[in-house]
């Protein structure tokens, strides 16, 4: 089984939503076998139906609509398969559980899942989540077609070339956000007020897909002896180009430091750990990963390379656009103290998915658990709130000025 930690599926539309289903309902099996022995196409075994659950409205729906649909019995190629229907039940059952990153993946959508994961897509180079009911963009990548046109975090995605975006699920968004390199969509979006805004309408945007190149890290010594790491995603080496830039660092005769995760929208939790280890020491609570009732609550501890001393002057700079491993390495290291947390409040995406086969060619993306702070805080509920609250001058910053990072400068120069 594949396991994904918060965003991860930097399903980057091409990107990281409740599917929509022929009908509400759930396929296992059935207590009794209504008015038909056997449907062809589907193989009904009883073995795996709960005792407690009785499927006979499920089987009477579903010849209702054999023998009334209009379609229903049509040879025609209008008519909808019956495994077509077995899918849209199960999609049903999934969107009963009010989660948007629950999700059944049919044989089409689960390839298409595949390439994503694989690095096989183009795009315009955003990450996806919903928040509030509301297909949202987490964060558009570095160099994107997505950035370039004006994609912000936090922008609400209301139609995509037209049709409209709520009633997708996210798989389905992602699905008609990618395409060929070198061609168009259209995007209906709202943007979040910001400073002195008291109301925003939505604009039009064309967008250009390209074959995405997702950065990780850039660093930058600046004339004022601040160090900063900037750092996009957390990738399978992105551990390793961390500790390459802490080295840089290391030798930059300072000690003033910037993490800057804004627009960082995850990725692999094993990266974020390791990250937090070169600043705790061995033992130290990282991550709860929490599971309900079922179990204790898992937790992930700090390696304890801990390389750094009390002298070390720390900011990280977040915003809407930090989620998942972005939100587990700032809520490690603001709990402990390490660093301070200035920006926006973060996006609030902590869980975790796991992919798990049905058939051969159906897989469920299902939330297992979710994220916690070391002190026990939910990242999912409602993100980090920044100890020094700064939302960015988006006027000041197209004309060169990062008010945030001016104010952690500021920060760590007193």
């Amino acid at each position: 089984m594949n396991r994904f930690s918060g965003t991860f599926v930097m399903v980057v539309v091409a990107l990281c939503a409740l599917g929509g289903a022929f009908f509400g309902g759930v396929y296992i099996g059935f207590n009794s076998r209504p008015e038909i022995e056997q449907v062809v196409g589907v193989a009904n075994k009883e073995a795996l139906k709960p005792a407690e659950v009785d499927f006979t409205p499920f089987w009477q729906a579903w010849n209702i609509i054999n023998e009334k649909y209009v379609n229903g019995n049509s040879t025609s190629t209008t008519a909808v398969k019956n495994e077509e229907k077995v899918w849209g039940a199960i999609s049903g059952m999934v969107g009963a559980l009010g989660d948007p990153y629950t999700v059944f993946l049919p044989p089409e959508e689960k390839k298409q899942f595949e390439d994503d994961i694989a690095g096989n897509f183009s795009g315009v180079g955003m990450e996806l989540g919903v928040k509030d009911g509301v297909l949202t963009v987490v964060a558009p990548l570095a160099n994107s077609p997505a950035k370039k046109a004006g994609i912000l975090a936090g922008d609400k995605i209301l139609e995509i070339n037209g049709a409209i975006a709520a009633e997708m699920t996210i798989d389905e968004a992602i699905s008609k956000i990618r395409g060929p390199e070198g061609s168009v969509i259209k995007l209906t979006v709202l943007s979040p007020l910001t400073v002195g805004e008291a109301e925003k309408l939505p604009r039009e945007v064309a967008i250009v897909r390209a074959i995405i190149a997702i950065p990780t890290i850039e660093t930058e010594l600046r004339s004022d002896k601040v160090f900063v790491i900037r750092l996009y995603n957390f990738s399978a080496n992105s551990a390793e180009l961390f500790a390459s830039a802490l080295n840089e660092f290391s030798k930059a005769q300072t000690n003033r430091l910037i993490l800057d995760l804004r627009g960082n929208p995850g990725g692999y939790l094993e990266s974020a750990v390791d990250m937090a280890s070169w600043f705790l020491p061995k033992g130290k609570v990282v991550v709860w990963e929490h599971q309900g009732d079922k179990q204790a609550d898992t937790a992930y501890r700090s390696k304890g390379y801990n390389v750094f001393n009390k002298n070390l002057k720390m900011i990280i700079l977040v915003d809407r656009g930090s989620a998942s491993a972005s939100e587990i390495l700032a809520g490690a290291l603001a709990e402990y103290n390490i660093a301070t947390l200035v920006g926006e409040t973060t996006f609030g995406k902590g869980s975790v998915q796991e992919l798990v086969p049905v058939t051969a060619d159906t897989s469920l993306k299902v939330t297992i658990a979710r994220w916690l702070t070391p002190k026990g805080v939910s990242i999912s509920k409602a993100g980090l709130r920044p100890a020094v609250p700064v939302e960015l001058d988006v006027e000041a910053f197209k004309k060169g000025r990062d008010t945030q990072l001016e104010k952690a400068v500021e920060l760590l120069k007193k």
